[in-house]
C-alpha cells in the first residue's frame, strides 16, 4: 500500500525557535511533543522504506533539516525530490543531498516547475553536477502517481506551487504554503481523498497583507468548500500546541513528525 510519512511539520523557523521561551517552545525543548522540523513528506510503498533502492519512493521538499530527518527515519538516501518552491525552508538541504549523491556515485532527480528550477540553479549553480533537473509544468509520473503542479498565492512571500497526485482512482494534494486562494487556484483541490495543507497559526492576528500561509480558522472555511475526504495540517509555527484540542471540524488531523498515513 502507498503511504505518506511526515518528516517535518514545522514552519520556516521550526519549533522551538532558538530565540523564544514561550510555553510551546519551552515544552518542545523539554519533552518534544511540539518539536517540529521544517515541513517535508516522504511518499513510499510501505514496508521497510529505509532501503534506499526502493522503487517509486520520493520526498516533497528538502529543507535545512533534511539530514536530521533522514537520521530520524534510519534512512541513508532518497534519489528523487519534488520541490514546491525555492524558499530556504524548502530547499536548504539541497547541498547536503547533493553531497550524498556525490559520495554514493548517483545522480539525483529533482522535479519542480521550470521557474523554481531556474531560481534553484541561480542560488546553487554547482548542483547540476550531482542531479538532473526535471520540469513538472506539463505533468509527470513518479512511483505510479500522475502528478500535476500549479502556482498558488503565498501572500507576502510571493508564490509557491501545489501538487495533485492521482493513482488508481485515489487523489490527494500537497499544498504547504498558500493563502487567499482564488477559485482557479482551488480547482485542483476539489475531489480529493486527502489534502495536506499548511496552517501556520491557529488564528493569526498579523495584518493580512504581511501574511503568507492560512491559519486554521481560514483553512476550515476553505475546507468546507473543498470537502476533501481527510485533511492533515502541517507547516505549523510555535503558536500551535499539539496537546490542545482546538475543536477542529471533523476530518481534520494536526500532523505530527513521523506520522504515517495510507494513500488509498
Amino acid at each position: 500500500m502507498n503511504q505518506l510519512t511526515f518528516l517535518g511539520t514545522g514552519d520556516a523557523m521550526g519549533v522551538p525557535r532558538v530565540y523564544c521561551s514561550c510555553e510551546i517552545c519551552t515544552e518542545a525543548r523539554r519533552t518534544g511533543e511540539n518539536r517540529r522540523k521544517r515541513s517535508s513528506v516522504l511518499i513510499h510503498g510501505g514496508g521497510d522504506f529505509r532501503d534506499q533502492h526502493v522503487d517509486g519512493m520520493f520526498m516533497i521538499d528538502c529543507g535545512p533539516d533534511w539530514r536530521s530527518q533522514m537520521e530520524d527515519q534510519g534512512m541513508r538516501m532518497v534519489h528523487t525530490l519534488l520541490i514546491t518552491h525555492a524558499h530556504f525552508d524548502h530547499i536548504g538541504g539541497l547541498p547536503e543531498w547533493a553531497d550524498a549523491c556525490r559520495w554514493l556515485g548517483v545522480k539525483g532527480r529533482l522535479y519542480a516547475p521550470r521557474e523554481v528550477i531556474v531560481t534553484i540553479q541561480g542560488q546553487f549553480p554547482w548542483l547540476a553536477r550531482h542531479m538532473d533537473f526535471l520540469e513538472t509544468d506539463n505533468g509527470i509520473e513518479l512511483g505510479g502517481w500522475k502528478i500535476r503542479s500549479w502556482k498558488v498565492c503565498h501572500g507576502h512571500n510571493g508564490f509557491s506551487y501545489a501538487y495533485r497526485l492521482e493513482r488508481e482512482e485515489y487523489a490527494w494534494a500537497y499544498c504547504s504554503d498558500a493563502i487567499d486562494l482564488k477559485e482557479e487556484e482551488q480547482e485542483l483541490l476539489h475531489g480529493l481523498d486527502l489534502l495536506v495543507l499548511g496552517t501556520s497559526f491557529v488564528h493569526e492576528l498579523a495584518e493580512f497583507s504581511t501574511r503568507s500561509v492560512y491559519d486554521m480558522q481560514e483553512a476550515q472555511e476553505l475546507l468546507r468548500v473543498l470537502k476533501p475526504g481527510h485533511t492533515y495540517f502541517t507547516h505549523m509555527s510555535h503558536d500551535v500546541d499539539v496537546r490542545q484540542n482546538y475543536k477542529l471540524d471533523e476530518g481534520i488531523t494536526i500532523a505530527r513528525t513521523g506520522m504515517t498515513v495510507a494513500l488509498g
